[in-house]
């Protein structure tokens, strides 16, 4: 089984290299990538089926690699890694992990006997696990109302882009009436409103205060409006090119 580290911290990629090796005796082949990038070309050059990705690097995310290998090689099996539990990475995984592949996610914090059980149970097992480290720090995240819709998700990520309601209406093919109900529906759930100070209630620019509560929860984060902002401009180039015709 080849096996392919994808991290930029070298002290990380040390520590990965010996978890892997004491863990995966399948191994026959064992290999790093920097970056994502890297990472990407060195899974599709060797064939690789099996990855431990972190999240966040520099040049090209985990997220954003694990897209283009799995687009390629739908039965890669990824073990995702990171210092960070936020929502946002978990719902940018599910979105794009193939029905037939195995991952899982766990931190870096995670102790050697953990690491080795997600190693195995991800990489040669083909199960899908979540630490519950994971779901244990998510669910004291302090957050208000019930879960976002991945609908109001998409309309909230419009928000953090500046887009207005029609436009928002256009590309996500929805009446403008329907996106200025789930604004409502995103506004109570993430428990926006005036802010009281002093028996008065100051009234703000609710758009703005929903991305801030999303950003400050980790609904949100700086690689989901990258990438967000990626898909905005392949949309408004399709947009263009149909306009054109």
């Amino acid at each position: 089984m080849k096996v392919l580290l994808v991290e930029d911290d070298s002290m990380h990629a040390n520590y990965l290299r010996e978890l892997v090796h004491d863990a995966l005796p399948e191994a026959t082949e064992v290999s790093l990538a920097t970056n994502g990038r890297d990472g990407e070309e060195q899974a599709r050059r060797h064939a690789v089926e099996a990855i431990v990705m972190d999240l966040r690097m520099k040049e090209r995310n985990g997220i954003e690699a694990a897209r283009t290998i799995w687009s390629e090689r739908p039965d890669t099996r990824i073990l995702f890694w990171s210092n960070y539990s936020d929502e946002a990475y978990l719902r940018g995984i599910a979105r794009i992990v193939p029905k037939e592949a195995a991952y899982g996610y766990v931190l870096k914090t995670a102790s050697p006997s953990r690491m080795h059980l997600a190693l195995r149970a991800v990489l040669v097992e083909a199960q899908i696990m979540v630490d519950r480290e994971i779901h244990h720090i998510q669910r004291n995240q302090s957050r208000s109302g019930e879960e976002l819709t991945e609908v109001e998700l998409a309309i909230l990520s419009d928000l953090a882009l500046g887009l207005p309601d029609k436009t928002i209406a256009i590309r996500r093919k929805l009446a403008l009436r329907t996106v200025q109900n789930r604004l409502l529906s995103i506004y109570e759930k993430l428990d926006v409103g005036d802010l009281p100070l002093n028996g008065f209630d100051i009234a703000i620019n609710k758009r703005v205060r929903a991305v801030s509560k999303a950003m400050t929860s980790q609904i949100l984060n700086r690689e989901t409006i990258l990438s967000a902002e990626k898909e905005l401009g392949l949309w408004w180039q399709r947009t263009q090119i149909k306009g054109d015709r």
